[in-house]
């Protein structure tokens, strides 16, 4: 359901191309979006560890910042791996930016990979809330971490993080009128209108991040 991209670990998904024109024929707000951001698409990792780790340190916080921290990782670390994270101290992962949760998340991640509790071998067959149901085993890992993790590295077409604040955001001002004095849209709602979106709700999402933020994330 990928494709590599060109001198790199990155993935795009082979269902882009199609998703965009059926969204774009579907809804006028879509169309829009994915004229304003021709040529950029969702891209993942190949590794499902570094894909669940900057999950974690994504929480709460801007891309930007999360790059940040990211970048200090790695430059402490030297490499993003299990036994890398396990043998960091909480103190050492602190410094690069971390709260003392994150830390404790991202070893215990690191703990589910080394002793082999994620049956990761499994997923490509089982369905989303399968899935969502083991990741959100460890420490720290809520719905929201599992869908980022379904959306760019399992490349999942049809998920929809309503959890994620942007998106809410996103979809207020796109199809609620995003004024001050406008009543804000009700989970019911948004459900309804990302109805037209099936199958393709992960991409009409990452379309409507890009309406708040032009960079795309990178997970």
């Amino acid at each position: 359901m990928v494709v590599e991209a060109a001198g790199a670990a990155e993935r795009i998904p082979e269902f882009w191309r199609k998703a965009t024109r059926a969204l774009g024929k579907r809804d006028p707000v879509l169309k829009k979006l994915i004229a304003a951001h021709s040529g950029l698409t969702l891209q993942g990792r190949s590794d499902a560890f570094t894909t669940l780790a900057r999950a974690i340190v994504g929480q709460q916080i801007s891309v930007k910042a999360a790059q940040s921290v990211w970048q200090k990782l790695i430059a402490a670390l030297a490499t993003m791996r299990p036994e890398t994270i396990a043998q960091a101290t909480v103190e050492q992962l602190r410094a690069c930016g971390l709260s003392a949760g994150k830390a404790a998340y991202l070893r215990d991640l690191a703990r589910h990979f080394i002793d082999g509790s994620l049956c990761i071998d499994d997923w490509p067959q089982q369905d989303d809330e399968t899935i969502i149901a083991e990741i959100v085993q460890v420490k720290g890992i809520g719905r929201w971490t599992a869908e980022m993790f379904l959306m760019f590295y399992l490349m999942r077409p049809d998920v929809l993080p309503l959890d994620d604040l942007g998106l809410r955001r996103a979809i207020n001002r796109a199809y609620g009128g995003g004024g001050v004095e406008v009543k804000p849209l009700n989970l019911a709602e948004m459900r309804q209108i990302a109805s037209n979106w099936r199958p393709w709700r992960s991409v009409a999402t990452w379309y409507l991040w890009r309406s708040l933020e032009p960079v795309p994330a990178d997970y």
